[in-house]
């Protein structure tokens, strides 16, 4: 619990704006702001260091798609992964995705059941080139040329090809933008649209894992939870990629709810108009637990509490004790049965221990959307993505001929 409550502070203070540290505690102001500012410039030295030649970057030999950030948690890399999976699927192309399992591997644990259906591999491990070697040599994998034939550029990537071959045609490098020892062939660097850069402050300042002039390195950026942000908020943030010295085209997402299950039928699906009239309580470890309450309340339930926890944090029985004094003053104050209603992350994360709740526990499920934007939507975004492998990889092999 100690931890935890350190944990949530420490996520306060980062997301705190320099115009607003006057009002902080004094002991925060004059102790752990210094610290943290310290340990920011310590951690920001080595990406002003140039990348050392002795560590050279691996080439494997089917394309590499990495979903990154610079900033930490919320962003939808997730679930880009997630959709850029089963995009690739429907088109005959058999995806391997490359995750380091954080924290208890619930987004990779997400991802194995959400793909379960299709012929997605999952590798896990913090060397994922070598992951990505032994994956490769298990299942083999397709020739570049043949998964995405120059001469089909142009053509849509929604049509699903028959035969879909079960082996590897792509790889797709979960948070991969800061994982420089793997080479890629396209670079898409996911936005928050709620809060882009935070304070602008380094980690653990602040949420910036990389300076914005990184996004140079970007050949798409997606600004995610696009439909929770002004039309202002997106021209702003477009406005400061450009500014970045980017010259990459921009795409816009969302998170769309599909349906609800209960903790103990995960298969079934039930409409999400069951969450009308309803009293709900939120409970997420999730990167931006603002976006998910955004969510439920367009849903429409007529009452809605929170309780948020740091990003990928495991429910412990205090936090059980917690969820269920909160639930039973909903219906005491409502005179009417609450629910409580959990990301799919959070499911993921620890099944059996939801199930303990002495209450209804259901689980929220969502899809990232491209939004039809300026024109950029889902089959614009692929054509791209295909679009910059056929021309890498066949720029690649025109110089390994001559």
């Amino acid at each position: 619990m100690a931890t935890e409550k350190a944990r949530q502070l420490l996520s306060r203070l980062a997301a705190t704006p320099d115009a607003a540290v006057p009002d902080l505690p004094l002991l925060h102001r004059a102790l752990l702001l210094p610290l943290l500012s310290a340990a920011s410039a310590l951690l920001r030295l080595p990406l002003l260091l140039p990348s050392s030649p002795l560590r050279p970057r691996r080439t494997l030999p089917v394309p590499v798609v990495s979903v990154g950030n610079l900033t930490w948690g919320g962003n939808g890399k997730t679930p880009m992964v997630d959709f850029l999976a089963r995009r690739f699927h429907d088109t005959g192309i058999s995806p391997l995705i490359l995750t380091r399992g954080y924290a208890g591997g619930d987004e990779s644990k997400m991802l194995r059941r959400r793909l379960a259906d299709t012929t997605t591999k999952i590798g896990i491990g913090a060397n994922r080139a070598a992951v990505a070697s032994l994956m490769l040599q298990k299942y083999g994998y397709v020739n570049p040329s043949d998964a995405f034939p120059r001469e089909k550029l142009s053509s849509t990537l929604n049509r699903v090809v028959s035969g879909t071959s079960a082996k590897i045609g792509v790889a797709i490098l979960d948070d991969g933008m800061q994982h420089r020892s793997l080479l890629r062939d396209v670079e898409i660097v996911m936005v928050n649209g709620l809060t882009p850069w935070g304070n602008s402050h380094f980690v653990p300042r602040g949420p910036m894992r990389e300076p914005l002039s990184a996004l140079t390195r970007a050949d798409i950026v997606v600004i995610h939870h696009a439909d929770l942000a002004s039309e202002v908020q997106l021209e702003n943030i477009e406005c400061t990629v450009q500014d970045s010295g980017a010259t990459c085209p921009v795409f816009f997402s969302r998170l769309a709810p599909s349906h609800i299950f209960e903790v103990n039928q995960p298969l079934q699906k039930l409409p999400l108009k069951v969450l009308d009239g309803m009293i709900v309580l939120c409970v997420s470890a999730i990167g931006c637990p603002d976006a998910f309450i955004n969510t439920v309340t367009e849903i429409g339930p007529i009452k809605i509490d929170r309780l948020d926890f740091s990003d990928h944090h495991f429910f412990c029985d205090h936090d059980l004790e917690l969820i269920q004094e909160r639930v039973r003053k909903l219906a005491d104050q409502h005179n009417k049965e609450a629910i409580v209603l959990v990301t799919e992350k959070d499911y993921d994360r620890d099944p059996e221990v939801l199930r303990m709740v002495d209450a209804k526990v259901w689980v929220l499920s969502s899809s990232l959307q491209i939004m039809p934007l300026k024109e950029q939507g889902e089959d614009e975004l692929m054509r791209k993505v295909k679009y910059i492998i056929t021309r890498t990889r066949y720029s690649k092999e025109h110089r390994e001929r001559a």
